[in-house]
């Protein structure tokens, strides 16, 4: 059961998401209530041992380049419930990740995916931008 903080949380990001994505100088929260945050020192080490990232940028972003191996599941089209069990088991360790603190993206999939029970949700607020800054590999 969620606890009312967390649910209040959910459906305050559910309704301002349209406002949040048009604000200038939007940054990303850095917490989503249940989710573990995580930064590119600790990214790295769960991209090693095989956590399933997911990419929630939307299609022309994820052309542009990505972490290998990631699961494309777009926000606003493609990512659902069904969508997330069908590329992770809810105790699976997840990397959700969009385009870095501007992006509100990451931060909404990392709390619905909180909300239907999924226990190893990491919110990887600083993203692409950071990853692919530490040099690490990106396709």
């Amino acid at each position: 059961m969620i606890d009312s903080p967390v649910l209040a949380w959910i459906l305050f990001m559910m309704i301002m998401t349209p406002q949040v994505k048009a604000a200038p100088g939007y940054v990303s929260p850095e917490t989503v209530p249940g989710a573990i945050t995580i930064d590119t020192a600790r990214a790295k080490p769960l991209f090693d041992s095989g956590a399933i990232f997911v990419d929630v940028w939307n299609d022309a972003d994820w052309e542009a380049g990505r972490i290998p191996g990631a699961v494309h599941l777009e926000l606003d089209k493609v990512f659902t419930e069904a969508s997330l069990r069908a590329a992770a088991r809810p105790d699976q360790d997840v990397v959700m990740y969009c385009n870095g603190t501007k992006c509100p993206r990451s931060s909404q999939a990392a709390a619905s995916a909180v909300s239907w029970g999924f226990s190893r949700v990491f919110y990887y607020r600083l993203g692409f931008p950071d990853w692919q800054a530490a040099g690490y590999p990106v396709e």
